[in-house]
């Protein structure tokens, strides 16, 4: 019946090893893309926005 030690400085590090793993696994999932993404996203954005822009009806308001 003996027990198994365990260091716990070494557990601690242990433990904060894998707890920034997973935050830079989930870093890579959320910012992890390539440019040519980036770059379809962006002129995607970019050609909404035209066509949003292109659809306004402008009028002639004075203010009064």
């Amino acid at each position: 019946m003996s027990a198994e030690f365990i260091n716990l400085r070494q557990f601690r590090k242990k433990q904060a090893r894998s707890e920034k793993e997973k935050q830079a696994e989930q870093n890579r999932i959320s910012f992890g893309r390539t440019k040519t993404e980036k770059q379809l996203t962006r002129s995607l954005n970019d050609k909404a926005d035209k066509a949003h822009r292109d659809g306004r009806i402008e009028t002639d308001d004075d203010g009064a």
